[in-house]
């Protein structure tokens, strides 16, 4: 799952009725809510009914708003949240790589550097201003802040770099997992393509083959789907906003049927959600 967004009410009796069988694994990809005692409050009830639990950070997670009593920033934020999911036993990006199945599961943080850029932009400034006078600005420029970096960028190089040793160092099959989209091909379908500057980082782009990746697994778009790159599974595990997966009820049941539940590829029909 990613994207529960639990401050809506609707969304926290979603993630309150997640549920699988005693073996089952659950990755939460992100965006799980803005307040820090939210966050943890529901990866605490989940790692409570699963038998682990993976969580990434999304960029909810990392705004700072004064409506929380947490007022740390940036890389402080995120090292506070990793040390509350250490006590819960919940998995991130910071610990060891759990193995299932013989393939190793890698939560990544990765960021975004403004790299995905709007059609008929070559530079981030000019991808910047088109989505400035497009009105299509995300929340982050006011709210993420990258502390103790000077950019988001360069905290994100940081992440990148980071990232890529700890990868090098694992053997055989993984299942990535990531907030942002770790290639650009998924963020085609936006709405307001100018979005895509804070959808990711073009230096993951081949890391699905390098790292011999099974599946990968993202959120933030909101679109929940599953599609194939060079023969890789990419699965969208999105929750979204009540006005976004309600409409999408009538055709396919309750959102936890929805979405997709099970990421190593299996023989069926990707739980009718493919394009």
């Amino acid at each position: 799952m990613s994207d529960l967004h639990v401050r809506y009410p609707e969304n926290r009796e979603v993630a309150a009725g997640l549920a699988g069988d005693p073996g089952d694994w659950l990755i939460v990809a992100g965006d799980v809510a803005e307040r820090v005692e939210d966050v943890v409050a529901v990866l605490a009830d989940l790692a409570a009914r699963f038998a682990r639990v993976i969580w990434v950070p999304g960029n909810h997670e990392l705004w700072t708003r004064t409506k929380d009593p947490v007022d740390l920033r940036g890389a402080h934020r995120y090292a506070h949240l990793v040390q509350r999911c250490r006590e819960l036993g919940v998995v991130t990006p910071e610990d060891e790589f759990p193995v299932f199945e013989g393939r190793t599961i890698v939560p990544l943080f990765l960021l975004y550097d403004y790299s995905f850029l709007p059609a008929g932009t070559s530079t981030s400034a000019e991808g910047l201003a088109a989505a400035y006078k497009a009105g299509v600005v995300c929340t982050d420029e006011h709210l993420l802040y990258p502390d103790p970096y000077a950019s988001r960028e360069e905290w994100s190089a940081a992440r990148i770099a980071y990232s890529r040793a700890r990868l090098d160092a694992v053997e055989g099959p993984t299942v990535l997992v990531n907030h942002w989209p770790l290639t650009r091909l998924p963020t085609d379908v936006l709405r307001h393509p100018e979005f895509v500057l804070w959808c990711g980082t073009t230096a993951s782009a081949d890391w699905h083959v390098t790292y011999r990746a099974e599946a990968v697994v993202y959120g933030h778009l909101h679109i929940p789907r599953v599609t194939y790159e060079d023969g890789v599974r990419f699965v969208e595990a999105s929750l979204g906003y009540p006005r976004e997966w309600k409409p999408r009820q009538d055709r396919f049941g309750v959102p936890a049927e929805v979405l997709p539940r099970v990421v190593l590829p299996v023989p069926a029909d990707d739980f009718g959600i493919r394009p």
